[in-house]
């Protein structure tokens, strides 16, 4: 059965087209709020469990929040004045949130991560329950359920869900943005899916409003096929949608001012830096990647999921080629319309140096929708039993047993690398439990870091106002420095508009950011057996002279680890071939040694 895709309302002024007609309930109908349930358990799971996986993350999101919260914390150069890069509205309402922990029984420092993790958790699953539920009414039940496999099975949407990242949170304004503009029941809601867009490209990230140009040109085609009037109602829909965008805007503008005492638009800022910094400047200067990185990246997190999206648009077109189904013009735009952000997002990406697996985020929703579409069309076409054809003349059972095996084997696949990852790189985020109860250490210690800098999670895991610090590794690109903690004669979050000394935008070392050894209480480092020590990066771990271990968690020795063990979850069985077995290393919380 193809998919069924509503048509425009009467009140849209489309003559061309008439509304769908509801179908009855089948076996594959789910209620929303089931669906919501389900979305919230796996995003819960990936709030607790999902390691950090980037560290953009922690410095220019979990830290500046510190700041906000508790009035100190870890600088970018991105929050400069000077350049001004990231939104402060952003950052604040999360920081509002993590501040709400504080008023509740137990909080610490700890809880109020975790509470704001739950939160976006909670979000995400609200916004994938709006797509889901404007799948089942729009499309078909079998492609919402799909859609519920893809987004729960999946290692990316794991990562995803509870990321403090502008990119996940473009991800769920996508997902609201393409439910307005799916859902022509009731009339169009072109004005609320360009807020959305909108919402998600001025708070998170302004690249992401490219994906809703394929349903923007939808409506500009359909209003040019259709009557005068329709070409006005579209306008006056952009229109509003506009307005309501630059209101948001607006307000970015207030906040963001407000802290970088300045005049500034940051959505603009990161365009300008992203694309017109010029040479030797720009993203690129934090490395570059060859074309087919998001190819392989999209596979590990999403395997069948993603060829099945890839896979969308030929299949579709296949199935219109070869069905003895009366086509309709309208109908069919649609389905394509539905299919065309993901290969949309898929291609500008490609072509663009800087390469991250964050800026795949907001196209995530476009994935799991185009990947549920391809196989609800497979089923179809497998659904079909006239023995004159090919597929007819496979047994029904044998045609199932490949699609379980499929699906099952997708499912299996993304669960291995989700508890894969987890096992794998979890331990930053374990190793400060024994700081949180207060008896080690003194107040305003430092909690120092040489070549595992990009591994700290947050200060939200520091207690008792313990500072991080950096010493010097063989890294020699641009470390953060402190926010400035002027108490008086400056007003609430100097930090924030003071121009911090030794940031560039060139990635330009800074000595000034490190402090010597001996001022360091604790100590964070890995030791891998085998590695080589160098000058700068001695195996402090071995050095029980001058450090004690407060605590180890193992870490993944990728290095000598083989690619399957690096990319799944594997047991350490004796059936399990020496060579695809995980070679670990010690992750290490030290403390400095009394003499």
């Amino acid at each position: 059965m193809p998919p069924k895709v509503i048509q425009a309302p009467p009140s849209s002024g489309y003559s061309t087209v008439q509304p769908a007609k509801r179908k009855p309930p089948t076996p594959f109908a789910v209620k929303p709020i089931g669906a919501f349930y389900v979305f919230l358990a796996a995003n819960i799971l990936a709030a607790l469990y999902a390691p950090i996986q980037d560290c953009d993350e922690t410095f220019n999101y979990w830290e500046p929040a510190h700041f906000l919260s508790h009035g100190y914390g870890l600088q970018t150069w991105e929050y400069s004045p000077v350049y001004a890069i990231r939104s402060w509205l952003y950052v604040a309402l999360h920081a509002l949130i993590g501040s709400f922990r504080r008023l509740l029984p137990f909080s610490t420092k700890v809880a109020e991560f975790y509470f704001i993790r739950y939160a976006l958790a909670f979000v995400c699953a609200l916004c994938q329950t709006q797509m889901f539920r404007v799948i089942n009414n729009i499309l078909n039940p079998r492609i919402a359920i799909f859609f519920i496999m893809a987004n729960v099975f999946s290692p990316g949407m794991f990562h995803a869900s509870a990321s403090f990242l502008p990119s996940s949170f473009a991800m769920y304004t996508t997902m609201l943005g393409i439910a307005a503009f799916m859902n022509w029941r009731g009339g169009l809601k072109t004005a609320q899916g360009i807020f959305f867009f909108a919402v998600g490209g001025i708070l998170g990230w302004p690249f992401s409003m490219a994906l809703s140009a394929p349903f923007l040109f939808e409506e500009i085609v359909l209003a040019f096929l259709s009557s005068k009037d329709a070409l006005i109602d579209v306008i006056m829909r952009f229109v509003r949608g506009i307005v309501a965008g630059l209101l948001v805007l607006l307000f970015e503008f207030v906040i963001s001012g407000f802290f970088y005492k300045k005049m500034v638009v940051v959505p603009l800022n990161i365009v300008l830096y992203n694309i017109f910094s010029g040479p030797g400047k720009g993203p690129e200067i934090y490395g570059t990647e060859p074309w087919h990185f998001y190819i392989r990246n999209l596979l590990l997190n999403f395997n069948i999921w993603f060829v099945l999206a890839v896979a969308a648009l030929p299949l579709f077109i296949l199935k219109k080629i070869f069905s003895s189904e009366k086509a309709v013009a309208v109908t069919g735009l649609r389905s394509i319309v539905f299919m065309s952000p993901f290969y949309l997002w898929l291609g500008i990406f490609t072509f663009q140096p800087h390469k991250e697996e964050r800026f795949m985020y907001p196209a995530y929703p476009a994935l799991t929708l185009n990947a549920a579409m391809s196989l609800h069309i497979v089923l179809a076409a497998f659904g079909q039993s006239d023995p004159k054809t090919l597929i007819g003349k496979i047994p029904a059972k044998l045609k199932l047993l490949v699609v379980s095996l499929l699906v099952i084997g997708s499912v299996d696949v993304g669960v291995a690398r989700i508890y894969g990852i987890y096992t794998a790189y979890s331990a930053p985020l374990k190793i400060y439990e024994p700081l949180q109860n207060g008896t080690l250490g003194t107040r305003g210690d430092s909690v120092c870091f040489g070549k595992e800098w990009y591994r700290f999670p947050s200060t939200y895991h520091l207690p008792n106002n313990m500072r991080a610090k950096f010493i010097k590794s063989e890294f020699d690109g641009l470390l953060p420095g402190q926010f400035a903690e002027v108490k008086t004669g400056h007003g609430l979050w100097a930090g924030a508009w003071l121009e911090p000394a030794g940031m560039n935008d060139e990635n330009m070392e800074d000595m000034g950011k490190y402090v010597d050894l001996h001022t360091c209480s604790f100590l964070v480092d890995t030791y891998y057996p085998g590695s080589s020590a160098s000058e700068y990066e001695p195996h402090y771990i071995l050095d029980e002279e001058n450090w004690e271990h407060v605590s180890c968690q193992p870490f993944l020795d990728a290095s000598r680890t083989h690619v399957l063990g690096r990319t799944i979850w594997l047991p350490n069985l004796p059936f399990v071939p020496e060579k695809f077995k995980r070679h670990w290393g010690q992750h290490c919380l030290l403390r400095r040694k009394q003499k």
